[in-house]
């Protein structure tokens, strides 16, 4: 499995008492939300390097205001921060907004400045930004990829099957049903959920085989006690939160025969289409602004398809994404 960073460091907005501060050779900075760091780690692991990882914390004005840089922006993320910039790494590579600002302040104190995803103001601020495709941001220095970036390989994903070998008893076909719920882009209601739920179940026993179901930050929660009375009398596994244990988030992904995944993540999506397997997308007329287009050119490509009359397989080839921006990187800034 992907490896954390050796050091990670967290700024509040106040001093912080983590020893004197040294250069390193690189950093990854994010709002330590999921989905930014991976981004950030996964192409830090990429481009083979180790990171210190900062998990920032703006005060403001600068929540508000970042990326923007102004008059006493070092101050924004604490004492700490402030005196590090002083002693930039060679790299530094953020992923979010308020990481937008951070990586800006390390670049004019020497840093190479790497944002990952629309920063919302011109992109000539940093070395390079990369950004999804589906945002239409352009640029010279500008990298677009095919939706996010991720650790999902063959190197991840027998790791995966290694650590949930016993998933390997359960009936094939395995169905990895990945959930995920309401956002401004996407009308997943709990009663459309649900009945994707029972859709899933009927799959199954008309088949045969097992599913292997998680649910995600967005998930309402009604649906999390909904996941388990549903898929109770389906051979498999069911995730719905912090009290069924350690996630199995990539011991489904390792052992899966088939996805079937929501349309409201690009993440999901995006490290559902990098496995070998045939991936199904369900909601996608549900779906609309930049994650909407993302959907549509999986689907325009035929990586997925949509899960409406069934599931059955289909050859696929791997999207990966993170390996071919991380060479246009390295190459890019001669690393």
């Amino acid at each position: 499995m992907q490896q954390p960073p050796p050091d990670r460091t967290t700024v509040a907005g106040t001093a912080f008492a983590a020893g004197p501060v040294a250069s390193v050779g690189a950093w990854t900075l994010t709002d330590g939300h999921a989905g930014n760091r991976r981004q950030a780690e996964a192409l830090a692991a990429a481009l083979g390097i180790e990171a210190r990882a900062w998990t920032l914390r703006a005060r403001a004005p600068w929540r508000w205001l970042a990326p923007r840089c102004g008059p006493g922006a070092e101050r924004a993320f604490g004492a700490e921060f402030r005196t590090a910039v002083h002693a930039a790494p060679t790299l530094a590579i953020g992923c979010g907004r308020q990481a937008a600002l951070a990586t800006r302040l390390l670049r004019a104190h020497g840093a190479r400045a790497v944002q990952i995803l629309d920063p919302r103001i011109a992109p000539a601020h940093w070395d390079l930004v990369i950004a999804p495709q589906h945002d239409g941001l352009q640029g010279a220095n500008v990298i677009p990829l095919l939706g996010s970036l991720h650790p999902v390989d063959d190197l991840w994903l027998a790791a995966a099957r290694r650590e949930f070998a016993t998933f390997a008893a359960l009936p094939a076909p395995r169905i990895a049903l990945l959930i995920g719920g309401a956002s401004a882009h996407a009308r997943l209601d709990a009663a459309w959920l649900e009945a994707l739920l029972v859709r899933v179940a009927d799959q199954v026993h008309g088949e045969g085989g097992s599913v292997l179901a998680t649910a995600s930050r967005r998930t309402p929660v009604p649906l999390r006690a909904h996941l388990r009375e549903r898929l109770a009398r389906v051979p498999g596994v069911v995730w719905g939160g912090d009290a069924d244990g350690a996630n199995p988030y990539a011991g489904l992904l390792g052992w899966a025969d088939r996805i079937v995944c929501t349309a409201d993540s690009v993440n999901m999506l995006s490290e559902a289409a990098a496995t070998n397997v045939p991936v199904f997308v369900a909601g996608a007329e549900r779906v609309g602004g930049r994650p909407g287009r993302f959907v549509q050119d999986l689907l325009d490509r035929g990586r997925v398809r949509p899960f409406d009359s069934g599931c059955s397989a289909f050859t696929v080839t791997p999207l990966r994404e993170t390996a071919r921006v991380a060479a246009e990187v390295r190459a890019r800034l001669a690393l």
